[in-house]
């Protein structure tokens, strides 16, 4: 039996969608959303599926005592402009230390979604091996990610096998709820069946041309199959970072939509929001060294690549869901 946290957003429930093609169905799918309000989990084989409230109940009855084998924790408030502290402090570390205890008193393994945002501004790498009491997150959501780090780095009881995965720009299938959060891929797409050109922030950097920002783009096919890996190969306990290891440009990104689209390529230059200009990452590159070092796979999806299966295979189709 496998529990899925935040089974009805984006990873969780490309999660769902892993475990099912590797044949797994006795799985215990959970969200603070009900499958009433919005539904990602509609094409998927499950068990059962709990409110995040609900879990405990169930996790205190002798059945998942016994029967559990790993808990998927993908649940989280995932807004970066999330301003409320005690809501992100209860989501973000509680209920994740909630779920770290129960798997560590009844050996049970563990995979949590930690956050590249822990970073910050990247002024000290992006290395998964780096001290987390030293890394300042630029948001709130990044500080709730952190702390979560720190406390599971220092735990003496822990579960069978634990792991915090460093999620960075992950995009792909099923992320179509996420509103503001979503990937500038998803957002694009739509902005291009509307209008002939895409907007790009401007740079307010001068190492950084306009469009030349940097990101790790990951594909969530790619995390989806790390975590099944995981899972099967069971390597170190610790920290991973989770992106494909290689820095792109937005306007990289940009030129792989509009080539999958078949448009002519042209660019608008925008302000930056006030809100988010002083926490702004203008680059980011996951170290995957300690990954590879754990004999763990490649990635199998570069932007192009995935860009193109995004958009043919599920943006431009009636049924958009994994």
């Amino acid at each position: 039996m496998i529990i899925v946290t935040g089974a009805n957003g984006f990873i969780g429930s490309a999660m769902v969608w892993q475990l099912n093609q590797m044949g797994h169905t006795n799985i215990i799918a959970t969200d603070t959303v009900d499958l009433t309000k919005r539904n990602l989990l509609q094409k998927r084989q499950f068990a059962e599926f709990f409110q995040a409230n609900e879990l405990w109940s169930f996790l205190a009855t002798p059945d998942a005592q016994k029967k559990v084998t790993w808990i998927i924790h993908m649940g989280a408030c995932s807004s970066t402009t999330e301003k409320d502290w005690e809501y992100l402090y209860e989501n973000n570390f509680l209920y994740s230390q909630r779920l770290f205890d129960w798997c560590s008193r009844y050996k049970k393994n563990m995979i949590y979604a930690s956050s590249a945002a822990t970073y910050g501004a990247g002024e000290n790498g992006f290395e998964d091996t780096f001290d987390s009491e030293k890394l300042k997150p630029l948001n709130l959501y990044g500080e709730s990610k952190v702390i979560m780090d720190r406390w599971a780095l220092k735990q003496k009881a822990t579960p069978e096998n634990w792991y915090g995965l460093k999620f960075f720009n992950v995009f792909g299938p099923n992320e179509y709820e996420k509103g503001s959060m979503a990937s500038v891929a998803f957002k694009s797409y739509h902005h291009l069946q509307k209008h002939d050109s895409l907007g790009l922030f401007k740079s307010y950097n001068a190492n950084y041309m306009d469009g030349r920002q940097v990101r790790d783009f990951v594909y969530v096919k790619d995390v989806v199959r790390w975590m099944a890996e995981i899972m099967e190969k069971k390597p170190a306990s610790g920290i991973y970072n989770m992106g494909y290891g290689e820095t792109r440009s937005w306007l990289d990104m940009a030129e792989a939509l509009f080539k999958a689209l078949g448009k002519e390529q042209k660019i608008k230059w925008l302000d930056m929001p006030e809100d988010i200009k002083n926490q702004y990452q203008y680059y980011t590159l996951a170290n995957m060294t300690k990954w590879k070092q754990a004999g763990m796979s490649e990635p199998q999806w570069p932007l192009e690549k995935a860009i193109e299966d995004y958009v043919k295979n599920y943006l431009t189709q009636k049924d958009a869901w994994l």
